[in-house]
């Protein structure tokens, strides 16, 4: 499939802010917003903290080592090759499914009733059934695919290759490439989540930071 990224919508990234790194974590890999805070998965722990003070808020002991995405009332968060439901307020999981990648899934999110799953080295985000892991579609991307967020219909994805880092929005049918954030050089993005209204929150990988990224207003048609 051929990509028409040459024709996309291409600008700097704005970033407005960065968090972290916090204390006992030493990066960040999935990222997702409740509504009121900001949850960064980090390894061994899920952390939630307010964006308007960076304070730290919760902690949630549990494997996440990738994506991380919030339906609302649930979080979900890949753990190796598994995504696990989890209580957000005791830290219970509910139920788990499986990856569809197996080990090689990268960002998460919720949308239209499904979760979404980036595949890294494979360049596809899947959108799978978030009760039984079924496969219900594939977008093919031409990048490595990190996180992914869906905003007023949206779909967006983080791309890390090398020093090299974006944030692009996708055609949901098509993949073709539409808009293109350019992080500044060596400044890569994990976990990637909008809170609904004009930011990203992008996880910074090793360097332990989640970063709020302006989100850009639609282009005039």
């Amino acid at each position: 499939m051929t990509h028409k990224t040459q024709e996309a919508r291409v600008q700097s990234a704005e970033i407005v802010r960065e968090y972290g790194p916090f204390a006992g974590a030493s990066m960040v890999a999935g990222v997702t917003h409740d509504g009121q805070h900001v949850w960064a998965a980090t390894g061994a722990a899920l952390l939630a903290f307010d964006p308007a003070s960076g304070e730290s808020v919760r902690r949630l002991d549990c494997p996440c080592d990738a994506g991380t995405a919030f339906d609302g009332t649930h979080l979900y968060q890949i753990a190796e090759s598994r995504i696990d439901k989890i209580d957000p307020a005791s830290g219970r999981v509910l139920a788990s499914i499986p990856a569809p990648g197996q080990g090689s899934d990268s960002g998460l999110a919720w949308a239209e009733g499904s979760l979404w799953v980036g595949q890294y080295r494979d360049r596809r985000i899947h959108q799978i059934n978030p009760e039984t892991g079924a496969l219900l579609r594939t977008i093919e991307s031409d990048r490595f695919v990190t996180g992914v967020s869906w905003v007023d219909g949206e779909l967006w994805h983080g791309v890390w290759e090398g020093e090299e880092s974006e944030i692009r929005r996708i055609d949901q049918a098509s993949g073709t490439v539409l808009e293109r954030l350019q992080m500044p050089p060596g400044t890569g993005v994990s976990g990637l989540e909008s809170d609904g209204a004009e930011l990203f929150y992008a996880g910074g990988g090793e360097s332990g930071k989640v970063r709020a990224v302006r989100r850009p207003k639609p282009a005039r048609s």
